[in-house]
């Protein structure tokens, strides 16, 4: 049996269990699938809203953008917050999933003092069992939001 590397499933020489080996495809064009809507603000670089690759959606980090507009949501934190999620939640529908299909957040914060607010409405967009999160303060964050929000979610 033929061993692939440390990046894919621990395979074994023994004949026994390799029926039960299934090898992780290498990340290629051909396997990769962009995510893109206008219910969220475009891209402005390079990269994507979001891509698909396998059972899983890797979304871009998003900021507070109104894609209606193309400017800030006025307020602070709460009214930042809820409208990153929204346009991760707008991201993930045009993937056909919904927040419940979320495992991993990174939340990026200006500053971490913001976090209960942020929290509270963070609670807002998602429910037991809560997806897996890290949360983290940065110097400055594009166009100097208060907040930058990814997720990862699984495609079931």
């Amino acid at each position: 049996m033929e061993v692939w590397g440390f990046n894919h499933f621990y395979l074994c020489h023994r004949a026994e269990f390799a029926e039960k080996v299934v090898p992780l495809q290498p990340k290629t064009i051909e396997n990769m699938k962009a995510i893109s809507t206008t219910k969220a603000p475009a891209a402005i670089g390079p990269y994507s809203q979001a891509i698909k690759v396998g059972n899983l959606v890797y979304t871009s980090g998003q900021i507070p953008i109104d894609p209606a507009t193309g400017v800030f949501v006025e307020g602070g934190i709460k009214e930042q917050t809820r409208q990153s999620l929204t346009n991760v939640k707008a991201i993930l529908e045009e993937a056909g999933l919904t927040m419940k299909n979320v495992v991993k957040t990174t939340v990026f914060m200006a500053d971490m003092n913001d976090f209960a607010d942020m929290n509270a409405v963070y609670s807002e967009f998602f429910a037991e069992p809560y997806p897996a999160r890290s949360a983290v303060a940065v110097k400055t964050l594009p166009k100097g939001a208060l907040v930058e929000i990814e997720v990862v979610a699984e495609v079931v």
